[in-house]
């Protein structure tokens, strides 16, 4: 089996994640990208941050939302290394972001694929793109050292 190099975007959201363990952070990162340009990046930050909002996903989506002016994304794309929660799905949604590219599947938090599964309910107002898997392994792997080494 051929292993395809991971994009570029994927590349940047692992950076983001180790960025994120290396400050004591379960390590997820994300990046928002507009017409191929990446324009904000986010990683997990609640407990530097003191804040329990502080997931990567929502860091990157409100950079993006300051760097362009505006609350809707809409064009844009968020690369992130785990399965977005049900806080974050929410935000995504609102935001209005148009394609979703993540790297973990998450069974026990996720509420993409799993849980909530917010895009598929009828009260989500907002459709966008999915695509899972992408950089899985080298996602799933930082998550389980970053816990293996904290037991």
């Amino acid at each position: 089996m051929t292993r395809w190099p991971l994009p570029d975007y994927m590349q940047q959201a692992l950076a983001q994640a180790r960025e994120a363990a290396d400050s004591g952070e379960v390590p997820i990162g994300a990046v928002v990208v507009k017409d191929g340009q990446v324009i904000a990046t986010g990683r997990n930050g609640p407990r530097e941050r003191h804040d329990p909002t502080s997931h990567a996903e929502i860091e990157a989506i409100r950079a993006a939302a300051r760097a362009l002016g505006n609350e809707r994304l809409e064009g844009c794309e968020l690369w992130v290394t785990l399965e977005p929660c049900a806080m974050c799905a929410g935000a995504i949604a609102h935001a209005r972001i148009a394609r979703l590219y993540y790297g973990a599947s998450d069974p026990k938090g996720g509420a993409v694929e799993h849980g909530a599964r917010v895009f598929q309910q009828a009260q989500c107002l907002h459709r966008l793109e999915v695509y899972a898997g992408i950089g899985e392994a080298e996602s799933a792997e930082l998550l389980r050292q970053f816990f293996r080494e904290r037991r």
